[in-house]
């Protein structure tokens, strides 16, 4: 059951319509640079955000900028003129805190969670009242004292949903408690990190989730379905993409093998347990696999050195451009994500995409992709073996790729825009 204190659910009454909120001033909170301040600034060329506040701004000649490649890209051109609230300095101060009290792990998550919202309070308290109320939106687990002080000014509150919550926990743990050799260090979130989340949704008006997956999950746990609204993640392709055209052979051959792309976090909800045992099935055929991302697994001893197995670790986002062109199909063989940007990342290059459910609805089933009916080691490898045996399917997928208007900025900007309609 969602529960908060009722005198936080009071509002003095709003002289405005549901739908006319959508003309309100937007003010927008978020700890770090998600997908690049896509929200803001989807909302900025609609001409609604009134004020951005995060945890780090460093502008164009900041020295700061000169620490670290992460403090010199907290900043987006775009959102140049707008009133933004960053203080890089106290972010950086909370953080060296944070290390010399060996802070770590969930700790820390909770603790830079309730230092960014007495940040964003102290900013919000002196935030004028305009000719209309503004509409808050903060993302889920920083949001809770945020939205109950929107409440008590009469502002209505909007909470982005990152992840499927509780549900995406649970499936976790199965997969963990399944194959605890390989797992990693992953543990649970403490209780009050859901009870915190569970008061975040009983004080919001509206919640965004990013995929119908995600609007289940919420519903699984007791959700009202009436606050929920689904709206994709917004991405824009690198211009360079747009003339991009893969060519395939007519067939696969140990000389010209099928390449397979895994790019994201290498862990257990990512699919990555049945992934391992697919390769096995596959041993001896003409396919290799790429895996980019950081690796949160112990890698088994016989897929370590395997000369069809490639682990590239980690690499900065402008690199990943170069892995999505040499690919011949990406697979991202997910057991829950919100969405799964990189889904988007792999279209914007015309690469075909081997996917599930728990995701955005980004594939369409033999179209430009595949949805795997099970996410088994045997439906994986099947899959691949159909594109290994078939490459004129590759490239009619492929051929149909790119990325819809729909993840545009401007068309999710216009459906964060109609959340209360």
């Amino acid at each position: 059951m969602l529960a908060v204190d009722p005198h936080q659910l009071a509002k003095p009454p709003v002289a405005q319509s549901p739908g006319s909120a959508t003309a309100s001033p937007w003010i927008c909170c978020q700890i770090g640079g998600r997908e690049h301040y896509a929200v803001p600034r989807a909302l900025h060329r609609h001409g609604v955000l009134g004020q951005m506040i995060t945890d780090s701004w460093v502008r164009p000649g900041n020295p700061l900028g000169l620490l670290s490649a992460g403090l010199k890209a907290r900043f987006h051109a775009e959102l140049g003129k707008v009133d933004v609230y960053g203080p890089a300095i106290r972010s950086i101060a909370f953080e060296l805190r944070a290390r010399r009290a060996a802070q770590a792990g969930w700790p820390l998550v909770r603790a830079r969670n309730r230092w960014f919202q007495r940040l964003a309070l102290a900013r919000l308290s002196k935030t004028a009242a305009g000719e209309r109320a503004p509409v808050l939106m903060s993302y889920s687990y920083a949001a809770a004292e945020l939205l109950a002080f929107a409440r008590r000014r009469g502002w209505r509150t909007v909470l982005g949903q990152i992840d499927p919550g509780p549900v995406e926990e649970e499936i976790v743990a199965g997969l963990h408690a399944a194959a605890p050799q390989t797992g990693g260090d992953w543990t649970r979130a403490p209780a009050d990190y859901w009870s915190e989340w569970r008061r975040e949704c009983a004080l919001a008006d509206r919640i965004v989730v990013n995929s119908s997956w995600s609007r289940d999950a919420l519903l699984q746990e007791d959700v009202p379905a009436d606050k929920i609204r689904i709206v994709p993640l917004a991405y824009e392709r690198p211009p360079e993409s747009g003339a991009f055209r893969r060519r395939y052979p007519s067939s696969f051959s140990s000389t010209r093998p099928l390449h397979v792309l895994f790019l994201g976090q290498v862990n257990l909800r990512k699919g990555v347990g049945p992934l391992l045992d697919a390769i096995r099935l596959l041993s001896g055929e003409p396919i290799e696999f790429t895996f980019v991302g950081p690796v949160q697994i112990a890698i088994p001893a016989d897929l370590r050195s395997n000369r069809q197995v490639h682990w590239r670790g980690q690499a900065p986002r402008p690199a990943t451009g170069q892995f999505y062109k040499d690919a011949d199909v990406f697979l991202f063989p997910t057991f829950s994500d919100g969405f799964g940007l990189t889904q988007l990342e792999a279209q914007a290059w015309r690469l075909p995409i081997v996917t599930t459910r728990f995701c955005g609805e980004v594939v369409a089933h033999g179209r430009n992709g595949w949805i795997l009916p099970e996410i088994t080691p045997q439906c994986i490898a099947d899959e691949l073996r159909e594109c290994l045996r078939d490459p004129a399917r590759l490239q009619a997928a492929s051929n149909r790729s790119g990325v819809d208007e729909k993840f545009g900025l401007v068309e999710v900007g216009r459906e964060w825009m109609k959340v209360f309609d």
